[in-house]
């Protein structure tokens, strides 16, 4: 029976990492590509775009796919949407795998906004030094801000021709420590940090120093996904997946 996981997340990577060892199931992993030296999970490995939710549910039916688990970054919501219509379109089962995002707790300084657009503007005569945690494609939005210095944090540095704020960038690669991130927001001075309310606890360390350090977060908002089961952890999924390929495995005894 086989299994395409929607990854690029760590959750994904430890799903995938389960299910391989387990008989009768075959797992392919899917990634989008951005990432240049991207965590290799076990089984299966495709890398690229399916080309919308045509390409998506003909691969599903070239590739037989019985079951399908998007556990995609929960910013990532075209490739979730595909996947959902694609989904429906063939019939194969489908879950999503969603971290619970951050909550706010006392002491926290958060501005929560509903775009990384909004978050830019929020900065605005409002922050000096802004630790920018978005990501290399979202940087274009923070350009115009000239009189903001950036300390920019992603796993692969921008293109050559790629929109940059004024400042210092850092490839870096989670989970990180809260050692790392108290001294990284101390010695840069930081007094802003923008974050997507990603979730999880491989880049927490960040949001748990500002709290101690009284550093305000403009922490941007998820958007919305489309509906379908959902389970917040990767055992709920391995249990989804077990329980799915059964109920599969019975009706084709049937048949």
């Amino acid at each position: 029976m086989r299994v395409l996981i929607l990854g690029g997340t760590g959750d994904a990577a430890e799903l995938a990492a389960k299910v391989a060892t387990i008989q009768g199931l075959e797992v392919i992993t899917s990634l989008a590509g951005r990432t240049r030296e991207p965590s290799v999970p076990l089984g299966d490995l495709r890398v690229g775009g399916f080309g919308g939710v045509a390409g998506l549910a003909s691969y599903l039916r070239v590739m037989q796919i019985d079951l399908l688990i998007d556990a995609t970054h929960p910013f990532a919501t075209q490739i979730s949407f595909n996947a959902a219509d694609a989904a429906t379109e063939v019939g194969v089962p489908r879950l999503m795998l969603i971290r619970p995002p951050w909550e706010k707790v006392s002491g926290d300084r958060w501005i929560e906004v509903d775009s990384v657009k909004a978050a830019a503007t929020a900065l605005q005569n409002q922050a000096q030094r802004v630790f920018l945690t978005v990501g290399r494609q979202e940087l274009a939005a923070f350009a115009h801000l000239e009189k903001i210095w950036f300390l920019m944090r992603m796993i692969d540095p921008p293109g050559d021709d790629a929109l940059v704020p004024l400042g210092m960038v850092l490839c870096d690669r989670g989970p990180f420590t809260l050692k790392n991130e108290r001294q990284i927001l101390i010695h840069n001075n930081i007094d802003t940090i923008v974050s997507k309310n990603s979730g999880g606890d491989a880049t927490k360390p960040k949001i748990i120093a500002a709290r101690e350090l009284g550093i305000k977060v403009v922490m941007v908002n998820r958007p919305a996904i489309p509906p379908g089961e959902q389970v917040s952890n990767v055992d709920a999924a391995l249990a989804w997946l077990l329980s799915s390929a059964r109920q599969k495995s019975d009706i084709r005894q049937c048949i």
